[in-house]
This record gives structure tokens, sequence and C-alpha cells, in this order.
């Protein structure tokens, strides 16, 4: 049997983030991206990143998120922006399902979770 690329592509790594053991896992699904950071071992709260198309302006993509489990406060919102705009950029415009179960939020420690995303890039 040959070695054909898998249908779902997946991708995982850990790293510390500011001394926090946090886990990283990318999949590539055909019409979504699904990204779960965690620092608890588990799937935490789901967000959906969505690009929004704006004929007015098409140069500044703009993009909604929506908490559909979990707690949904405006940092969760924020946070997930950060964390997953690039990637529906650069996956084709393609919608992100984005897991966040996280100890550390501060701006330093997101910005060390997006670069351990573009590790696990499957997109």
């Amino acid at each position: 049997m040959s070695s054909a690329e898998p249908i779902i592509r997946s991708r995982q790594t850990e790293k510390e983030v500011n001394g926090i053991p946090t886990q990283v896992v990318c999949t590539e699904f055909s019409n979504y991206i699904f990204i779960v950071v965690t620092q608890y071992g588990k799937m935490g709260t789901l967000i959906t990143v969505t690009p929004e198309s704006r004929s007015d302006d098409i140069s500044t993509p703009t993009f909604s998120t929506k908490v559909l489990l979990g707690k949904d406060e405006p940092f969760t919102h924020v946070c997930a922006k950060n964390l997953a705009t690039f990637v529906s950029q650069e996956a084709s415009s393609r919608p992100v399902l984005l897991g966040l179960a996280l100890k550390d939020s501060s701006i330093e420690a997101v910005k060390q979770m997006k670069e351990i995303i573009k590790s696990c890039q499957v997109w």
C-alpha cells in the first residue's frame, strides 16, 4: 500500500509559554481550519472566526467571532481574533474553529501562542 496523503491533515506540538506547558493542535478540514490551544489539557471555549466580505473596501478584511460553547466574554473575542485571523487569511479565507483553554492570556503569551500555531501549519 502506498503512503497516500491523509484525508485530514493534522499537526500538534507542545511548548512552554511563560513557564506553562501549552499544547497546540491544528487540523485542516475542507471547509474549516480547527485549532486547539490549551494549557489545561482540554478543549475549552469554542469560537468561530469567520471572514466577512465587504463590498465597499476589500483591502481591509474583517472577521466576526462567535462563541459556540463556553464563556462569551469580550476578551475571548479579542484573543480569538489575534490567534486566528492570520490563519484564515493564509488558508484562502476559510473560517477557523478555535478551542481555547488558557491559564495565561497576557499579550506576550498570545504572541507566543501565535508563533506556536504557525509552527503547526497545515493549511
